[in-house]
């Protein structure tokens, strides 16, 4: 659990009723463009409609009486030893900056971890939209570790965050 301002919060595995709260959620961050939402929820369906697959975790932030505030997805990166990805880490807007991404973030860490993870990934845009992304990874001890001009598109560089965690 996790103490914000007067907020408490847990960490569970996804749901399948976390659907559609989740996709609210990212539609509702004004961050992610459509196709971006798209492969979100692509992932999210692909979990839980293989619970055994081994390829994405996901987890679930959530507050009293199971309301849905955040989540995030990571993976093991095919063809490394103990690096993981994190794939996507979303926050209800009306939460956010009250720790809750911390948490998640934190929560994902430990898994990784626990699996055998040394190396979390973490890319995101260099786009204005996402400076607050870009901020929240500096806050958290990760580090840019790679930058590839207009990779998504002129103008717009893939920026790579990292962060070691000790085993």
């Amino acid at each position: 659990m996790h103490a914000g301002t007067d907020i408490l919060a847990t960490v569970r595995n996804l749901e399948a009723r976390d659907r559609e709260p989740l996709a609210a959620i990212l539609r509702g961050t004004g961050v992610f463009s459509h196709d971006e939402v798209r492969v979100a929820l692509e992932l999210i369906d692909a979990v839980l409609g293989d619970p055994g697959q081994t390829d994405y975790i996901i987890a679930t932030a959530v507050r009293q009486e199971n309301e849905v505030v955040g989540y995030y997805c990571i993976g093991p990166t095919p063809m490394t030893a103990g690096t993981f990805d994190l794939y996507w880490i979303a926050v209800k807007p009306e939460a956010h900056n009250q720790g809750l991404g911390r948490l998640l973030l934190r929560h994902a860490e430990e898994t990784a971890r626990a699996s055998g993870g040394r190396l979390m990934v973490a890319e995101t845009s260099s786009q204005p939209s996402y400076e607050p992304t870009r901020m929240f990874y500096l806050r958290n001890a990760y580090e840019e570790v790679a930058r590839i001009r207009d990779y998504y598109r002129p103008g717009d560089d893939l920026v790579v965050y990292g962060k070691y965690l000790s085993l």
